[in-house]
């Protein structure tokens, strides 16, 4: 039997690019499982098989042909493909950036009409056989689409997908259904494990993409007679999605809480249904601004789990940073340059709200040794775990060592903007083989640098801990 509802979940933004301060699009996200469960960072290179292909998921025995060509890809995937690859997000060699996935949850209603595929697509897959086959996001929405409607899917996802021109966000509902929007140049959306996208315009197939016969679907299953009488528009969010208990303490505070950084004077309550999913921010946004968002956690309201708040309040809502993000990531598209240079993967390795995300150009031929081959248990010299000691050591004093935390973020955050600056003003008259070599040596070195400053933190944290023992004493020198 597939569960009805599991909270593996995980908080995703997208930005347009009128509505970034330099003319960026980005697509981002929090891979959020489990507490310790670590991430690798590679990258495939370009391959030509002279045979056919055939993909079949550890996870749940999903299976389907694939291309002879295989583009070059970069993925997150996890320490042990024991249980399937989970590659989660990356960059093609043509400049597609995807991430998956968003998980999300479907009524009963329509799950009993289209029930979920035990053995469909589900997010273990989605990267690994639609990232390295198309080549540009809306190929990647049609690819993805037509594999949900032939196969069925074993899950709820949303999916984000983005090329130099624009970015999309993708959702399945039931077992065969799907809809996907254009995000507005102009606008953003932030999205909580919850069906966000409302009403589709079946007129415009320039801003979004539909499964063959959803509309017939719904009508012949009743989905919307009691929504819309009338059949004058088609809510997604309404016909496939959930608005319950869960949702109100689990999803809309977080979306709820990116509306209140980036569109301050559209008030709503953190537990509110009706909370747009595209909207207007008040200022261009940043790399930052993004960066800052993932990374939150209610600061400055009463649900700040490390705030002020009474232990009610700060314990209500479930934090868009928590202790189970595997990893947190960035896809940046940024207009004017060559697509090797252009797209930038910034990682941040476990908590982001602990952690630091790293500018890793997508041009680049490999990956650092630390990024690869983790292990399920602590171990030295690995990203993941490096940047993890450093949240576990700060957690039982955040008080006392916070400031150290986020002064080596503050300062890593300006030592990355200035070796991208510098990256980007040493790549003109380089050959493409050149262009990548020269970008893998500063995807090394920032990695290096991140890596050397959490490690200069983990050593002064372990020096000042020493003196916080429970079994201390502190001796009267007057005795």
């Amino acid at each position: 039997m597939i569960p009805y509802k599991n909270f593996s979940a995980c908080t995703s933004m997208i930005v347009g690019k009128k509505a970034s301060i330099d003319g960026s699009i980005m697509i981002a996200r929090n891979e959020d499982s489990k507490s310790s469960w670590p991430k690798n960072y590679v990258i495939h290179e370009h391959k030509e098989f002279d045979e056919d292909q055939t993909f079949t998921s550890k996870d749940n025995g999903f299976k389907m042909p694939l291309p002879k060509v295989r583009f070059k890809y970069s993925g997150t995937p996890e320490w042990t493909d024991k249980f399937g690859l989970f590659e989660e997000n990356g960059f093609n060699e043509y400049g597609v950036a995807m991430s998956a996935t968003e998980s999300t949850y479907t009524n009963k209603l329509a799950l009993g009409a289209d029930p979920l595929v035990k053995d469909g697509i589900g997010e273990e897959a989605m990267i690994t056989v639609v990232l390295p086959y198309v080549k540009t996001a809306r190929e990647g929405v049609q690819r993805l689409g037509q594999i949900v409607e032939y196969y069925g899917t074993s899950e709820s996802n949303g999916i984000l997908f983005a090329d130099k021109d624009e970015a999309w966000y993708m959702e399945t509902g039931a077992g065969h259904n799907w809809v996907a929007q254009r995000i507005p140049d102009d606008s953003y959306a932030v999205i909580a494990n919850q069906s966000a996208i409302q009403e589709v315009d079946f007129d415009d197939r320039d801003n979004f993409m539909w499964s063959t016969n959803i509309r017939q679907f719904v009508a012949d299953n009743h989905l919307d007679d009691n929504l819309y009488p009338s059949k004058e528009v088609f809510n997604f969010r309404k016909v496939f999605g959930t608005a319950d208990l869960s949702d109100t303490y689990y999803n809309t505070p977080r979306v709820w809480y990116g509306l209140k950084m980036f569109s301050p004077d559209d008030e709503y309550e953190p537990t509110s249904q009706e909370m747009p999913f595209i909207n207007r921010a008040n200022r261009k946004l940043s790399i930052f601004d993004v960066q800052d968002f993932l990374s939150s956690h209610y600061q400055g309201t009463p649900y700040d789990p490390i705030g002020e708040g009474s232990e009610h309040d700060k314990h209500l809502f479930r934090p868009i940073s928590l202790a189970k993000t595997q990893e947190a990531h960035i896809l940046q598209i940024r207009p004017n340059m060559p697509t090797a240079a252009a797209d930038i993967q910034w990682l941040s390795m476990g908590v982001g709200a602990q952690s630091s995300f790293v500018p890793f150009y997508a041009g680049a031929n490999d990956t650092p040794k630390t990024y690869q081959n983790a292990s399920g248990s602590y171990s030295l010299n690995q990203a993941y775990w490096t940047y993890k000691l450093a949240g576990v050591l700060v957690d039982p004093h955040y008080v006392k060592f916070g400031p150290k935390l986020n002064n080596t973020r503050a300062d890593l955050r300006v030592q990355f903007q200035q070796a991208v600056k510098k990256a980007d003003a040493s790549i003109a008259g380089l050959s493409s083989i050149e262009l990548g070599d020269y970008l893998t040596k500063v995807n090394f070195k920032n990695a290096k640098t991140g890596l050397d400053a959490y490690n200069s933190l983990i050593s002064d944290l372990i020096t000042n801990s020493t003196d916080l023992s429970p079994i201390n004493f502190i001796q009267d020198m007057n005795l």
